[in-house]
């Protein structure tokens, strides 16, 4: 972050949700094994410039109009890693809606900063943003192999998606289908269960000759 100014790379559009206007940020408080834009995360400084919400507005509007489409997200990063980088979501949420309300606006998190902060769960609901919260395992030890982050924070992302709903967000959670595995699955999907929470979706993983060499150094097994 930059003040309220926060560092992105490319604005595109994806074929993802049917179409979407995708602003890809840098920066994030985990380091996924799978990551598609690990180098990226891993040395921020090196990419992209600093965009106000405004102008991040106006770069996605752009494509919007280009395209014909009506969804817009934040990708390649985390959006939400503390209060300033949360205040830029909120006021690009904002300014998008504003100008144009039939934008459906997605926020893809690993929810850790939102599991960590309720209040932040709170304000969301005062938009009407889909959420998605990617898991990163499905106990304290896989979570460490694949986020490279302590264990101790693997039910932060959990807790974000009970506080979510319970505020009245939209919110569901992902998983990687090749990482997770039958195993995995099942054992996420019991503690999701404790959680009040029934749904999940699997995404598949971007197999990089880069992700395949971090997984295997992580010792994380790839199950096709």
């Amino acid at each position: 972050m930059q003040g309220l100014k926060r560092k992105y790379y490319r604005f595109r559009h994806a074929r993802y949700y049917g179409g979407i206007a995708t602003l890809d940020a840098v920066g994030c408080c985990l380091l996924c094994a799978y990551c598609w834009n690990y180098f990226r995360n891993l040395n921020p400084e090196k990419y992209g410039k600093f965009y106000s919400a405004r102008e991040a507005c106006e770069k996605a509007l752009r494509i919007v109009e280009r395209k014909g489409i009506n969804k817009v997200r934040v990708s390649g990063a985390e959006p939400i890693l503390g209060k300033k980088s949360f205040k830029h979501l909120v006021n690009l949420i904002e300014l998008v809606l504003d100008k144009k309300p039939e934008i459906t606006f997605i926020l893809e998190t690993n929810g850790i900063i939102l599991g960590y902060r309720e209040k932040f769960c709170k304000r969301l609901a005062n938009y009407p943003v889909l959420v998605r919260v990617s898991l990163k395992g499905w106990d304290e030890k896989s979570f460490e192999l694949i986020s490279g982050a302590e264990g101790k924070f693997f039910e932060f992302p959990l807790v974000a998606l009970k506080n979510l709903r319970d505020y009245g967000v939209e919110a569901w959670p992902a998983i990687m289908h090749e990482i997770f595995g039958k195993e995995g699955r099942e054992k996420i999907r019991k503690k999701l269960e404790e959680f009040g929470i029934k749904e999940i979706e699997e995404e598949y993983l971007e197999a990089y000759p880069f992700v395949i060499k971090n997984l295997k150094e992580r010792n994380v097994e790839v199950k096709y």
